[in-house]
C-alpha cells in the first residue's frame, strides 16, 4: 500500500494569517488552527475551543480570556449576552430570597409570640443586613420594591414558608406592613 505524501512533512501548505495547519491524517487536506499568542488557546478559525453547552465554567474562562486578549473575533456573543442578563437575574432572585425568609420571620414573631426566640432575632437582623446591602451594591434593585407583582410573589413565598414552619395558615393575603418597616433596622410586628 503506497503512502499518501501530498501532505507530508516537507510539503505542508502554509496557512493564510498566521494559523498552522492540523492534520488530521495523510489523507486528508489540514484544516488551518493557530496558536493564540495572547491566550493560548489552541483555535481553528471561526471556532473557540470550548462548548458552551459542555461547560460553562471552562467557556465562561475561556471567554474571559479571550476578551484581555483583545479576541473579540472569536468571542461567544450569544452565550455571553445571556449570561450578561442572567447575572442580573440571579441578583433579583437572591433579594427575593431572602425578603421572603425577612417576611417569613416577621409572620412567625408576629403570630407565634410564645415561640420567640434570640435565633428568629438574629435570622431577621441578618435578612434585613442582606437585603439592605442587595439593594446598596446593586441600586437598580430598589425598582423592584415597588413593583406590586414582585411585592405579591415574595410575600406569596414568605406565606409558604411560614404555613411550612409553623402549621399555621391564617396569614393574611397581602403584606400588611410598609417596606420602610420591613427593612427598619430595629422594627418588629406586635
Amino acid at each position: 500500500m503506497q503512502r499518501d505524501t501530498r501532505y507530508s512533512e516537507n510539503r505542508r501548505p502554509k496557512a493564510p494569517n498566521g494559523f498552522m495547519p492540523i492534520f488530521l491524517n495523510d489523507k486528508r487536506p489540514p484544516r488551518f488552527a493557530r496558536q493564540d499568542a495572547g491566550t493560548g488557546f489552541r483555535v481553528q478559525e471561526g471556532q473557540v475551543g470550548t462548548r458552551y453547552e459542555m461547560d460553562v465554567v471552562a467557556w465562561a474562562n475561556e471567554q474571559a480570556r479571550l476578551i484581555r486578549a483583545g479576541r473579540f473575533d472569536l468571542l461567544d456573543l450569544e452565550h455571553i449576552a445571556e449570561e450578561i442578563e442572567d447575572v442580573g437575574k440571579s441578583e433579583q432572585r437572591e433579594l427575593a430570597n431572602r425578603m421572603a425568609v425577612l417576611l417569613a420571620h416577621l409572620l412567625k414573631w408576629q403570630y407565634q409570640p410564645d415561640r420567640r426566640g434570640s435565633s428568629w432575632v438574629r435570622t431577621i437582623k441578618e435578612q434585613r443586613k442582606r437585603v439592605l446591602l442587595r439593594l446598596e451594591e446593586t441600586p437598580s434593585l430598589s425598582d423592584k420594591l415597588k413593583d406590586p407583582r414582585w411585592w405579591s410573589d415574595v410575600w406569596a413565598d414568605a406565606v409558604s414558608q411560614a404555613i411550612s414552619e409553623t402549621g399555621v395558615d391564617t396569614f393574611p393575603d397581602e403584606c400588611p406592613w410598609a417596606i420602610a418597616e420591613v427593612i427598619a433596622p430595629d422594627w418588629l410586628p406586635v
